[in-house]
């Protein structure tokens, strides 16, 4: 009878770990593409936003730290973190992307705000590729507070 009451609190333990996800993890797994997709596409006037992440062309400087910031979170929270939850189903691993996920949205709100207030005249303001990957690391954040909030 101990071992039997051993093996239930086991399941147990290990179901309270895991977050079931269901639909959300299609929605994830779309958003972490497109936000794939938006770092190849331009930040910067013609670096694309892996460019931004090393520093290259027209992201050297001043003027792109915080969109390679940007670039690092998104990279780190929205497409490394958001597999990782994906894979391991894991509680724990769903609140890291969310807030991970939270900040990275509101290091996009100031790279884009950074990019059209210093651009000036006579340079490009924000990309395409950091609109849409700040539209995808906005829904991630969202769908990660959701999975992670959906167990306390």
């Amino acid at each position: 009878m101990a071992s039997l009451r051993a093996e239930i609190d086991a399941v147990e333990h290990r179901a309270v770990r895991t977050v079931e996800l269901g639909g959300r993890a299609v929605v994830a797994s779309v958003a972490v593409f497109v936000l794939i997709i938006g770092h190849l596409l331009p930040w910067m006037g013609t670096a694309a936003g892996w460019e931004v992440l090393l520093g290259q062309g027209d992201a050297a400087g001043k003027a792109g730290m915080v969109p390679r910031l940007f670039a690092a979170t998104s990279v780190l929270f929205g497409i490394a973190a958001s597999a990782l939850t994906l894979i391991t189903r894991r509680w724990g691993m769903a609140w890291i992307a969310a807030l991970g996920g939270w900040f990275a949205s509101v290091d996009g709100v100031l790279a884009i705000w950074t990019r059209q207030s210093t651009a000036g005249l006579t340079s490009p303001g924000p990309g395409i590729g950091l609109v849409i990957s700040e539209i995808a690391m906005v829904v991630l954040a969202v769908l990660w507070f959701r999975t992670a909030w959906s167990r306390t």
